[in-house]
């Protein structure tokens, strides 16, 4: 029974309707019987399939199994399925899945090999103090800012006794993009070559996806020139710069909106003083209802949230200014040096919109990247007409489940999910992130909190590391948020936006790990089947330890995961491709030997190989 996807809308809309129900073929192998059946597809869309039988008059479906994916609605990871009896509504079947995709959709070259450093720029250095900002200069919406004298200070988190207000993301530190430049020397040694930076058109708070002008770089971070600096030097050292902003939504405090009254523009703001103003040239971009009499409810914030009001993605005057434009935002910040987009919370915009901007920035800059915020099962994203990558979210919770202990099986069926459903050119350029300023950072999750004890936290940067390794061997974009690679830790918003603990201003990184960090990036650099080479099913699978095999035309390498306090000792056949082959051990601890067809692999406690 074959069946095709909605695709529009988030994950919560998850809806199929029946496109084919094909009789197969029943032959005879061996002392099996064997069903058969062909179907050519027409169109590119996400296609799920299962299989129904009836035996004695009885009806019963082969459907996909119950496991599920990280934060995906949708359950199932492909592999062997489940055997049931037919539901009374096909709706709760559990389908396999298929994309079908464009045969024409191309992935930049250049993304499968690109390693993203990925900063939160006011938190990463302050490279010139004169643009800081400054209390009483600046205004956050109708209230006051803070401003942080130490840069190592906590972040503020209202309500926790900490001596700030009681307003969210209104707390400054001074980071900059000089300071960026003046680190990118940094940034090129650690072996990143791509920089992804959270968003910085002028916004009211310190995350800026409350944007107020999508046209010009925050004073607080510089100026458009400064950009345009930025990727030049940048390009100087082989790296790369994408940009980030919402379509979605604006801030309240934005010229489009204006709110508060804070910009005196010539064209006015759709809600400027707290009132509709039906006459602006923004008007049609928000969806305003003029019937309420509760200025909050007379607008849509997305979400829920009044501080970011949604944008009528169905406006033609918004495509035009998004998109559409010759010097529209997504063009301008390509002319200016991006090469590329990360689009903040895909899954709210329409499809249709997604295809119309894709176009624009393919006839922009051929080779830019486009990338989507989505922490499930993205495979909607992927038939040729939208992104090229996500921020890889599944990945990263499976990859650090792992590395605290959890069921190997469990990582094995992720992966080999993402494998089976993503085109191979998207699968191999995903954006694989650890840690965010939307989670705790990695060392946080794995134990490494700010109250650890010495020997906890050296356990958890071990982790760390046995996350990282793996982190780097998999298919995909390996993504360092800033100041992991020194062990830097920190929970949930506000404190996963630590500053970075700059030596030369008082801080104490850890060199140790980011050596390693530096290590494992070189070793993905020098060997192109790290980055290139195909992934095939694992040799091993248990439920503390498993060992995955990527080839390429002319080298093959084995790697092998323990996240285990004991040594995992495992012999299994050898693949063809590797009997009679010399290798060499390029990273970690454990041993390799071949006796006849089979192979033993022992791997130590807590470590990679």
């Amino acid at each position: 029974v074959l069946d095709v996807r909605r695709l529009e809308g988030n994950q919560e809309i998850l809806e199929y309707r029946n496109l084919a129900r094909i009789n197969m073929t029943r032959t005879q192998a061996d002392t099996h019987e064997l069903f058969k059946a062909s179907y050519q597809f027409k169109d590119k869309a996400i296609y799920g399939y299962w299989f129904e039988v009836t035996i004695g008059g009885v009806q019963y479906v082969y459907q996909n199994n119950a496991e599920p994916i990280y934060w995906t609605q949708e359950k199932g990871s492909g592999g062997l399925g489940q055997v049931s009896p037919a539901p009374d509504q096909e709706r709760r079947i559990r389908r396999f899945r298929m994309t079908v995709f464009d045969p024409a959709f191309q992935v930049p070259q250049w993304a499968q090999d690109a390693v993203y450093y990925f900063i939160f720029p006011d938190r990463y250095r302050n490279g010139n103090p004169a643009n800081d900002p400054k209390v009483g200069e600046r205004k956050y919406q109708n209230h006051n800012i803070e401003v942080h004298a130490n840069w190592f200070d906590k972040p503020y988190k209202p309500g926790t006794g900490d001596g700030s207000d009681v307003h969210y993301n209104n707390d400054f530190f001074g980071g900059d993009l000089e300071g960026i430049i003046q680190k990118l020397d940094d940034i090129q040694d650690l072996g990143a070559n791509t920089i992804y930076m959270t968003p910085v058109f002028k916004a009211a708070s310190n995350h800026k996806y409350d944007t107020a002008d999508f046209h010009e770089i925050d004073p607080a971070f510089g100026t458009n020139a400064d950009f345009t600096r930025l990727t030049q030097e940048a390009a100087k050292r082989g790296i790369r710069v994408i940009a980030d902003a919402s379509l979605n939504h604006v801030g309240s405090d934005s010229k489009y909106f204006d709110r508060f009254g804070n910009f005196k523009s010539q064209a006015q703001g759709a809600f400027t003083h707290n009132q509709i103003q039906a006459n602006s040239p923004y008007a049609s971009w928000f969806t305003l209802d003029a019937t309420q009499t509760d200025p909050d409810k007379q607008f849509k914030g997305w979400v829920g949230v009044a501080d970011l009001p949604e944008l009528n993605k169905n406006s033609a005057g918004w495509r035009q200014f998004a998109y559409g434009d010759k010097d529209s935002v997504t063009r301008k910040w390509l002319k200016l040096g991006a090469s590329g987009w990360r689009m903040d919370v895909a899954p709210w915009v329409p499809d249709d919109f997604w295809r119309e901007w894709r176009k624009a920035v393919k006839q922009t800059k051929p080779d830019a990247v486009t990338i989507a915020e989505t922490w499930f099962d993205a495979s909607k994203y992927f038939l040729g007409d939208t992104f090229d990558a996500t921020m890889n979210y599944v990945m990263r919770n499976a990859i650090l489940d792992f590395a605290n202990g959890s069921d190997a099986r469990t990582l094995v069926a992720n992966l080999e999910h993402l494998r089976e459903a993503y085109p191979p050119q998207a699968f191999h350029a995903l954006m694989n992130l650890l840690s965010s300023h939307d989670q705790a950072r990695a060392l946080y999750v794995l134990g490494g909190t700010t109250t650890a004890s010495a020997e906890a936290m050296q356990k958890a940067k071990q982790k760390l590391r046995l996350a990282t390794a793996l982190q780097m061997s998999l298919p995909g974009s390996p993504t360092i948020y800033y100041g992991d690679e020194v062990g830097m830790t920190g929970g949930d918003d506000p404190y996963n936006r630590m500053p970075y603990p700059w030596a030369d201003l008082g801080g104490q990184p850890d060199m140790a790990l980011r050596a390693d960090f530096k290590a494992l990036l070189k070793l993905r650099q020098d060997k192109p089947v790290l980055r290139r080479g195909q992934l095939s099913a694992p040799l091993v699978s248990t439920s503390n330890s498993m060992v995955l095999t990527r080839h390429t035309a002319n080298a093959q390498v084995l790697m092998a995961f323990n996240n285990s306090d004991q040594t995992q000792t495992h012999t299994f056949k050898a693949p063809a491709s590797l009997l009679k082959k010399q290798g060499a051990m390029w990273w970690g601890q454990g041993t390799l030997s071949l006796q006849g067809q089979n192979m033993t692999v022992t791997i130590p406690p807590l470590s990679a190989w």
